[in-house]
């Protein structure tokens, strides 16, 4: 393992990732692989008789292309029992897989209830939003004040093991299924940091992760946003009108650490500041923009001095909404550059109580800003060290205090 692991460092310093399996696991991944293929593209029916493997017949019209006969190798060859079940959920995912996008996914009945929990902000676990490339697991960002913040994970950390388990080659929700777990219960990632892999455990607790929170602070609102979820709306809503009310004088919008969640958030709560009908962001097929999102709110804090904080943590829903306070010329972004996370998902039911999780266009910001791998560049760029984070210094919000003070 160890050995495997080095391979996995010098491929990750490289940026040549290559999924380093056993004899056995690649034959595995690639008849799970094929069979889903095998399935979407007509060559194969199944039928399953008495409970046991499934059986195969083949589509005599469809071209051989060796497909069939590695199924059928793994069926007669392989030293263990494959379950219905099993099967099943491997050539469904393996069918998904075919799309070769790390955010296009089939969701079981148990990874959809796990999704739908992160974005209603209360699970157990450690408490960071997860992406990948290539074959590796990437930390997004870990969030503030949960056991992962606290152990030290980083944004673009990579996850090369679980409790002493490979995590090259698996999905987002596996990994997630994996990582997650009873309170009080220890994990341990081994994680690729600066081309040196280290050891991190971390003891999972009850994650309840803060939609909205606000202060106000020398006439100067600030607004921690933590994940865009289904109370986020309403939450932003009344923190914008109470801090009206209170006579706020210039608006800190803290989405550091914010991996996201829903559309629909984003787009209300650019609308606090934006006047109906401007854009908020552009969805395009290709090179064609297929919808633009206007903002629909009453502009609540229109007029107000605004300062965005972005880092590497802020991806998605959170990069939509600093693009188009900046885009509209409304917000001065200060920070470190955002995470790049710019597609679009559709969430869509299956008979079989799971979920096919979809990339269906990508983002751009109103001025035609590619989000997407990209990521958005602070106006000002200001960095925080974990040297700062460990002594409780915050340079960005310093500097945002700065800038909001010279302007009221």
């Amino acid at each position: 393992m160890e050995d495997s692991n080095n391979q996995l460092i010098n491929e990750a310093k490289s940026g040549s990732p290559k999924v380093l399996l056993s004899i056995v696991g690649v034959f595995l991944v690639l008849a799970t692989f094929a069979s889903g293929y095998l399935i979407g593209s007509g060559k194969i029916a199944l039928s399953f008789e008495n409970g046991t493997v499934p059986e195969i017949s083949k589509n005599e019209e469809a071209p051989d292309d060796g497909l069939d006969q590695l199924y059928s190798a793994l069926r007669t060859n392989y030293d263990g029992d494959i379950s219905e079940e099993d099967a099943l959920e491997g050539m469904k995912s393996g069918l998904v897989a075919a799309a070769g996008d790390p955010y296009t996914e089939y969701l079981s009945p148990e990874e959809k209830t796990a999704f739908e929990e992160g974005l209603n902000g209360s699970f157990e676990g450690i408490g960071a939003e997860l992406s990948s490339e290539g074959n590796f697991i990437i930390v997004v960002s870990p969030i503030k004040g949960t056991p992962a913040f606290r152990a030290g994970i980083q944004p673009r950390d990579i996850i090369i093991e679980i409790d002493g388990e490979s995590a090259t080659g698996i999905t987002v929700s596996e990994a997630v299924n994996r990582i997650r777990g009873p309170k009080g219960e220890e994990v341990v990632l081994g994680i690729v940091r600066n081309g040196e892999q280290i050891d991190v455990p971390i003891v999972r607790d009850t994650i309840s992760i803060p939609s909205v929170e606000s202060e106000v602070i020398d006439d100067i609102g600030v607004i921690t946003v933590g994940r865009f979820g289904t109370d986020t709306n309403s939450l932003m809503e009344k923190t914008a009108n109470d801090l009206k009310k209170q006579g706020v004088k210039a608006i800190i919008l803290d989405l550091r650490g914010n991996p996201g969640g829903l559309l629909d958030s984003a787009v209300h709560m650019s609308g606090l500041w934006l006047e109906r009908g401007k854009d908020v962001l552009l969805e395009k097929r290709g090179n064609e923009v297929v919808r633009r999102y206007k903002s629909e709110g009453s502009a609540v804090l229109g007029g107000l001095p605004t300062v965005v904080l972005i880092n590497g943590g802020s991806a998605s829903a959170s990069e939509i909404v600093a693009g188009a306070l900046h885009d509209q010329g409304v917000a001065e972004l200060v920070g470190e550059q955002s995470f790049g996370k710019g597609s679009v998902q559709r969430l869509i039911d299956l008979s079989d109580g799971g979920s096919l999780k979809v990339t269906i266009a990508r983002w751009f910001t109103p001025n035609d800003k590619n989000i997407d791998k990209e990521g958005i560049a602070p106006d000002v760029e200001v960095e925080r060290t974990s040297e700062d984070v460990e002594q409780d210094k915050d340079p960005q919000l310093d500097k945002a205090f700065e800038i909001l003070r010279s302007k009221i």
